[in-house]
């Protein structure tokens, strides 16, 4: 586990920022009728215009610049001609590399109307987010993190993911150590000022349980059931958490703190 200078932390900045900027247009490009491609198409014109490069394109052999996982798709879903549909939702996940260091974030966005409980689900992921990286200090455990993650999302009737995890961040886009989305507080690597991690959990309307499709990428739920996923990549600070991959004018936490086994880490094929 590696904790960051000043210098790096600069860096690491600036890609969280280029992140969070286009990852927000994407969120606004969404309606019926738009294609994951097309959004694809997007956030890379917009990655290269800006002097950075795609971080998962060509990443263990990933075919696209994002992940776009509708409906049931959990994660790693391959952009496609698919058209989005009224009441789908979709999850994007967007990482960079500029200048040496990584940014990754990851939203679901509702398309178009979406049921209540559709609502509801995107939401609580959300809300779980945020309840996670209101634990993150120096002195915390890796385990504090995911026990806030599942405490919500299963206080609403919701599951939590197992397979995949968050993860550290830097020079590198999946570092040690791994954050998963659930377990037992108090437990793990205690967190260090300087500390960077991609904090992601990724929750399913009905059983925790997925499958992974033909194509060696996509995760789907296994009962069909929606799914949806947030991330934000925060750097650990003596007394709280800095969000490095907020979109401009978001006015949530800056740098002065928080205002609100077996896993695969991030972008890897179900088989190799």
């Amino acid at each position: 586990m590696v904790c960051r200078s000043p210098v790096e932390l600069s860096r690491l900045r600036d890609a969280n920022r280029l992140v969070g900027r286009i990852l927000d247009g994407l969120r606004r490009a969404v309606a019926p009728g738009v294609t994951t491609a097309e959004l694809d198409a997007l956030a890379e014109e917009q990655i290269r215009a800006a002097g950075a490069v795609p971080a998962f394109k060509g990443y263990r052999g990933y075919p696209a610049t994002i992940c776009a996982s509708v409906n049931e798709e959990v994660v790693h879903g391959i952009p496609s001609g698919r058209a989005l549909g009224e009441g789908d939702i979709v999850s994007i996940d967007l990482g960079v590399r500029l200048e040496g260091f990584y940014g990754d974030s990851a939203v679901t966005v509702p398309v178009g109307a979406v049921s209540e409980r559709a609502a509801a689900l995107i939401r609580v992921t959300e809300e779980s987010l945020w309840k996670a990286i209101a634990i993150v200090r120096a002195g915390a455990r890796v385990s504090d993190i995911g026990h806030a993650v599942q405490t919500h999302v299963e206080a609403h009737g919701f599951s939590v993911v197992r397979e995949f995890v968050g993860h550290g961040i830097g020079a590198a886009l999946h570092e040690e150590p791994q954050v998963p989305n659930f377990g037992e507080p108090g437990r793990g690597p205690r967190l260090a000022e300087g500390m960077v991690l991609a904090i992601e959990p990724m929750v399913n309307m009905g059983r925790p349980e997925i499958r992974i499709q033909r194509d060696g990428w996509t995760a789907v739920a296994k009962d069909g059931s929606l799914s949806a996923h947030f991330e934000h990549t925060v750097a650990v600070t003596a007394d709280g958490a800095e969000v490095l991959s907020l979109p401009p004018g978001d006015g949530r936490p800056g740098p002065s703190g928080v205002a609100a086994g077996g896993a695969r880490t991030g972008l890897q094929p179900a088989r190799s």
